[in-house]
């Protein structure tokens, strides 16, 4: 759809405008809380996700393709927090944040870069999973090393080259000098609404990879987890349904709400959907599946919490010595 040329765009038209991301602005007494709540999740994601990284690099035991998996995401995780974290807080120290025209599109770009690379490893992990429960005999062979290297660097690679193209056909728009967004960080919608010029090809080629990298690898997962609970289902030990169905059910719960957020958002958004559920929706997908993925896969995982307190013992020890 084409985006209309107000009377400010035209008399005040930039290459080189800021953007003024105005943050939240319901309950400004709430910000101190906020501000503190939002710190103590950053740094609790950022340190869980690098213990994670650290403790399956340093356990032989964990070298195999889910904890590779894993452990991707785990980096993953760390740098999409921090591509948006930081300038949420800022705004809440202040009345919003001013963000020049280039590190709003550098913004911009990371964070497409994380969710699509997150969408595809996150796909590539359910299909781990479905090969394990559903395939366990050939499992050695089909999701071998260098099958895992390809996935993962498919995942990386796609979501490059889908940011930098979303982003350069971004990058091309004209706004006035001073712009104000609506939200605390850089995402598409409140960019394009800001533009000056046409955003009709920038909507539509972010439509087509949005649907593409979040509705088709969700549309997967859940089929995939059909097939995993089915199997589950004709395990003969009660325990061990019991156990297996803890653990899809609780990556089944993040991935439902990581994938439903960016649908909602980006394949198929509302009218009458209101700046404050935008932001809501927002924070579900970069703040609390970030913080929610280390717990599904560490804390609910035995073998995780052994080979943590193998490394903390090791580490002990050393120092002691």
């Amino acid at each position: 759809m084409m985006h209309k040329m107000n009377d400010e765009c035209q008399n005040n038209t930039s290459r080189v405008p800021e953007f003024l991301l105005r943050g939240f602005q319901v309950l400004p007494e709430l910000k101190p809380f906020l501000f503190l709540v939002f710190l103590v999740i950053y740094m609790v994601t950022v340190l869980g996700n690098i213990l994670i990284g650290v403790t399956v690099s340093h356990d032989n035991r964990l070298h195999s393709p889910m904890y590779f998996f894993l452990g991707h995401l785990s980096f993953l995780e760390i740098w999409y927090m921090t591509s948006t974290v930081p300038t949420m807080l800022s705004g809440l120290l202040s009345d919003g944040c001013t963000v020049s025209h280039a590190a709003c599109l550098t913004q911009f770009y990371f964070l497409a870069f994380f969710a699509t690379t997150e969408c595809l490893l996150l796909t590539a992990m359910s299909c781990d999973r479905y090969t394990a429960i559903c395939y366990p005999l050939h499992y050695s062979t089909l999701m071998d090393a260098p099958r895992c290297i390809q996935l993962v660097s498919s995942a990386w690679v796609t979501g490059f080259v889908i940011a930098s193209i979303t982003n350069y056909l971004v990058g091309t728009l004209e706004f006035s000098d001073h712009n104000e967004i609506d939200h605390f960080f850089c995402d598409f919608e409140p960019i394009v609404k800001a533009a000056c010029s046409d955003t009709s090809l920038a909507e539509t080629t972010t439509f087509v990879f949005s649907f593409v990298v979040s509705s088709v690898p969700f549309m997967l997962i859940i089929v995939s987890y059909v097939y995993i609970i089915s199997a589950i289902l004709r395990i003969p030990s009660s325990t061990g349904r019991q156990r297996a169905f803890s653990t899809c059910s609780s990556h089944l719960a993040v991935v439902i709400m990581y994938f439903g957020t960016l649908i909602a958002l980006y394949v198929a958004p509302s009218k009458a959907q209101s700046v404050n559920l935008n932001k809501a929706l927002s924070l579900l997908y970069t703040v609390a599946t970030p913080l929610f993925n280390p717990i599904i896969y560490t804390l609910r995982n035995k073998e995780i919490r052994q080979a943590f307190q193998n490394l903390i013992r090791k580490m002990l020890t050393s120092k002691i010595i």
